[in-house]
């Protein structure tokens, strides 16, 4: 799929692991939602419609749980290289707002390192189809009978249209509950080959993965956001989990969104919102299903 111009993505990943940068050729507004009781995320304060910084660089949607941090400051040395970033005095600071699912599934420590991350930039293309790549290499969903009985998933990709606005959505599907469509299951916890109910059988099973979960990704819009705008924005888009993902937003996912504006297009925010929800679902579905 082509991106919004001046928009491209990175991914990196080993058999285990990896990471997906969205870089912003001339930076971005953006805002950040975060949900859930396990949240890994690093530069979301920034991101409040309260504090001063404007400008968004990067974001690094990552896997290797809180270990996968690092690779943003890889991401961060690329750019500086790059020439991007905030100055301040006679240095450059890279902005590069990141989060991370947890997909620690191996005997070993698996996480995506700072060149990685490097890596991911300097590779960032304008097209992107999503899959089990970069941050969606090791994800998975339906967590509730543990990860032998789960299902894969990956990073999806999805597009809206709001006027003559563009939103497209990126989402890494690393959930605790079960994916539906039209009702139905169509990602999550298995017995043998058929799905089982998470919401059901939370009646009788009581979970044992604590924050091994975790939904995260970003929407981004050629319409013309403020920062609360675009924080505005974010917080609807968890709508589109809501919608897809069940149950949603528990103790033992971290589920994150952020959103960055990127154009100059006058939109009515009732669509945007509207195109954003559709997005995410939609990119949701994609990455449970390539």
């Amino acid at each position: 799929m082509k991106l919004i111009k001046g928009v491209k993505i990175g991914n990196v990943n080993d058999g285990f692991t990896g990471v997906t940068v969205i870089t912003f050729e001339d930076g971005c507004v953006c805002g950040c939602d975060v949900r859930g009781g396990a949240p890994g995320t690093r530069e979301t304060a920034l991101l409040a419609s309260d504090k001063a910084n404007e400008h968004v660089d990067a974001i690094a949607l990552c896997g290797g749980s809180a270990y996968g941090l690092i690779a943003a400051c890889g991401a961060m040395n690329a750019l500086k290289e790059q020439g991007k970033g905030v100055r301040v005095m006679d240095k450059i600071v890279p902005i590069v707002p990141s989060a991370v699912i947890y997909d620690l599934n191996d005997a070993e420590y698996h996480f995506p390192t700072e060149d990685m991350g490097y890596r991911a930039v300097i590779m960032a293309t304008d097209e992107f189809n999503g899959g089990r790549i970069g941050v969606g290499k090791g994800a998975t969903v339906g967590k509730i009978l543990g990860i032998k009985n789960c299902s894969l998933s990956g990073v999806g990709i999805a597009v809206a249209k709001a006027d003559d606005a563009e939103v497209i959505a990126i989402m890494a599907v690393n959930a605790f509950g079960d994916v539906r469509k039209n009702g139905k299951i169509i990602a999550g916890a298995k017995c043998g080959e058929e799905f089982v109910d998470t919401l059901e059988l939370l009646n009788h099973e009581v979970p044992n993965v604590a924050g091994a979960n975790t939904t995260i990704g970003c929407v981004i819009t050629d319409a013309k956001l403020t920062k609360v705008q675009a924080n505005k924005l974010a917080s609807v888009s968890h709508n589109g989990l809501a919608q897809t993902i069940f149950p949603v937003h528990t103790d033992l996912d971290g589920d994150t969104i952020f959103c960055a504006s990127v154009g100059d297009k006058s939109v009515d925010m009732i669509k945007l919102q509207v195109a954003c929800v559709n997005a995410v679902k939609n990119a949701i579905w994609n990455a449970v299903t390539l």
